[in-house]
């Protein structure tokens, strides 16, 4: 850790918005102007759009992760939690992930924490539930998924079978529509190489308790989602929420009872809860009350912004959304624009100069829905251009496969996509992966000690 005496512009969070926050800082600052530090459990930040992809086999697991130490170079990053800050003193408390707290001063605050999971106290959620914030759930989703392959290849116990191939994905918006799209693309590729196990055989159901799938694409593309993953097979049931799912057994509100060894939630986030102990406004959904120039609400050296930050949304209001309801979304394509502009203000307020407001009208949407298949909504001024099946989903890889971070990552990316049109998906479960110690553990641990044998006299006595 430095001991500048330098300020320091301390980043919480390396995602998004703290990547691109940092990066912009640097590129614009004078040598030797300031220490910059970026503070983040992970050392590395995930390109969240390309999990489904990632949990598919469609593009390999360590492509869709930037390690923030290589991309911030000039940075200071820190691999571990900021669990408390003191605004009086300017000082934040930082826990790593080994050893103890400390102390960590700062001149000026970038909040940029991100979301986590929004989840609901339903029974067996916490057991059950596998999650898609992150690229570990991705490849444990993935391996997960092939592993009940292999369980239904193998038995010829019917419930066991049942349970087995039966996937339950909770969440209809991007994340979660995208996931089940591929996912079920990849196992009816899989299914190619089973002996025992059909495309038929297998249950895909998708929840939501909304009325739409894909809202952020319109109704209209949203009702084709909806039919176009129907026709592959998927139950898609509206208005439906879970009950409980303990142990495997799913009870949705609409009377269905399944058993499934899968459940995916993907109904939505939440900012961070650490947010609450930082001591900042935060608005009616936990978020950090941000101004227009992506101030904190009542600081001049603090900055929010991305799926953490309440920000207003200028274009919308312009374009007539009344205040109380304009918002920007929490989307990559929002964070990553706010990341640019909260770089140049914390530059500009170091140095004294005026803030720059943040205004970002929709440029549109895009999904895929597994390969060869997406919905895209594009806007230019008035007009929004719609499409859907193969040529949205070369929208969908074009546009993210160009807005993932760094020329490297951009470059293995299609690299992935390329050798995928003239190699076979990979259909390998490595869910040994999980716990990679266990079999070496089998082999060198000591063998209990053999039972004592009685002398025959005395087994004679014994009786």
């Amino acid at each position: 850790m430095s001991t500048t005496e330098r300020p320091r512009i301390l980043v919480v969070g390396g995602g998004y918005v703290g990547l691109y926050a940092a990066r912009r800082i640097l590129k614009k600052m004078r040598y030797a102007e300031a220490t910059v530090t970026v503070v983040d459990p992970r050392s590395y930040m995930t390109y969240q759009p390309f999990l489904p992809e990632a949990a598919a086999g469609s593009i390999s697991p360590r492509h869709v992760v930037v390690p923030l130490r290589r991309v911030v170079r000039g940075a200071e990053v820190l691999t571990g939690r900021v669990t408390t800050i003191d605004q009086d003193r300017k000082v934040a408390t930082v826990a790593p992930l080994v050893g103890e707290a400390y102390e960590l001063p700062f001149d000026y605050l970038v909040i940029a924490m991100g979301a986590v999971s929004r989840t609901f106290p339903i029974p067996g959620l916490a057991e059950q539930g596998i999650g898609m914030k992150g690229v570990e759930e991705a490849i444990g989703l993935r391996n997960h998924v092939l592993e009940q392959l292999d369980k239904a290849d193998s038995t010829t116990d019917e419930d066991v079978r049942r349970k087995a191939l039966t996937f339950v994905f909770v969440g209809g918006g991007f994340a979660g529509a995208e996931t089940v799209g591929e996912v079920e693309d990849m196992a009816r590729d899989a299914a190619k190489y089973y002996t025992n196990v059909k495309r038929e055989d297998m249950r895909f159901i998708l929840v939501d308790v909304a009325d739409k799938i894909l809202p952020e694409v319109g109704p209209e593309l949203g009702t084709w989602g909806k039919e176009h993953l129907e026709g592959r097979g998927i139950e898609v049931y509206l208005k439906t929420g879970m009950d409980s799912c303990v142990d495997g057994h799913v009870v949705l509100n609409n009377g269905l009872e399944v058993d499934s060894n899968t459940l995916v939630w993907t109904a939505g986030v939440k900012p961070n809860p650490a947010l609450s102990r930082f001591g900042l406004p935060l608005g009616p959904r936990g978020h950090v009350d941000a101004q227009p120039t992506l101030q904190v609400t009542g600081t001049d050296y603090i900055w929010a912004a991305g799926d953490n930050a309440q920000v207003p949304d200028l274009a919308a209001i312009k374009a007539g959304t009344p205040p109380e309801r304009a918002w920007c979304p929490p989307n990559a394509q929002h964070a990553l624009r706010q990341a640019k502009v909260l770089g140049d203000n914390v530059i500009s307020g170091m140095r004294g100069f005026p803030q720059k407001e943040y205004s970002h009208a929709n440029k549109g949407a895009v999904a895929g829905l597994g390969l060869h298949k997406g919905v895209a909504m594009i806007v230019m001024g008035k007009v929004k251009i719609k499409l859907k099946g193969r040529l949205a989903w070369y929208m969908h890889r074009g546009y993210h496969g160009m807005a993932v971070p760094t020329w490297n990552r951009k470059i293995r990316v299609f690299a992935d996509w390329t050798l995928a049109m003239f190699l076979k998906r990979e259909v390998v479960s490595l869910g040994a992966m999980e716990t990679p110690r266990e079999e070496f553990y089998e082999a060198a641990k000591p063998a209990p000690a053999p039972a004592a044998v009685k002398p025959e006299g005395e087994k004679a006595k014994a009786s």
